[in-house]
């Protein structure tokens, strides 16, 4: 099932925008919200930092809602609902953007089924190497660190990383290069020394 592209671009243009500090002060708020939480999240369970987040939710609004009652009997005005916005405003998914979303997802995860069989199965020897020598780097990471911390690593990166490499593209680009081109350098020799590497042309024929 092919992905509609437009649909796709709607969700990640404005993920695009938070990354790339399009506008600083909603990135700004992303980052130290998604903080928040995940610092949280690491010191509380998951059901305790729920029901707190929506406890404080809840009050704020029931506080605000209040606040604005009292404002309107004082000054004798009737300005209705102050959610009223919120509350008119439609929040379902629309099925098209809830199956492009499917598909892609599908999509994505019967490529990572097909790949991790190949790599496992030993498909072509030199690759499954290479992840086996990148298992190997993450039992020290997992060492080092548990899941929570990688995640807050992550929200961080993901803040940090994109907007480095846009204003350092050349540079960055320049050196990657370098090495995937000792990368391919490395791996060529090896399959030339090592008979069972990725199959011929002959027996992907067959």
């Amino acid at each position: 099932m092919a992905v509609s592209g437009p649909s796709l671009c709607s969700v990640l243009n404005p993920l695009e925008s938070l990354i790339y500090w399009r506008s600083p002060a909603r990135s700004g708020a992303a980052l130290g919200a998604g903080l928040a939480l995940l610092i949280a999240l690491a010191c509380c369970s998951v059901v305790s930092v729920l029901a707190y987040a929506s406890l404080l939710a809840l009050s704020a609004a029931v506080a605000f809602r209040i606040y604005k009652n009292v404002l309107q009997a004082v000054q004798k005005t009737n300005e209705g609902h102050p959610f009223k916005w919120l509350l008119e405003q439609d929040i379902s998914v629309p099925a098209e953007r809830a199956q492009s979303l499917a598909a892609a997802a599908t999509a994505h995860l019967n490529a990572a089924a097909s790949e991790l069989r190949r790599l496992f199965l030993v498909e072509d020897l030199v690759d499954s190497l290479k992840f086996g020598v990148l298992l190997w780097c993450l039992t020290y990471v997992g060492a080092c660190f548990n899941g929570i911390t990688l995640i807050i690593l992550g929200w961080i990166a993901l803040f940090t990383l994109p907007k480095a490499y846009e204003m350092n593209k050349a540079q960055v680009d320049a050196n990657l290069e370098l090495a995937r081109g000792k990368i391919n350098e490395i791996s060529a020799k090896v399959r030339a020394a090592v008979p069972l590497g990725r199959k011929s042309e002959s027996e992907k024929d067959k």
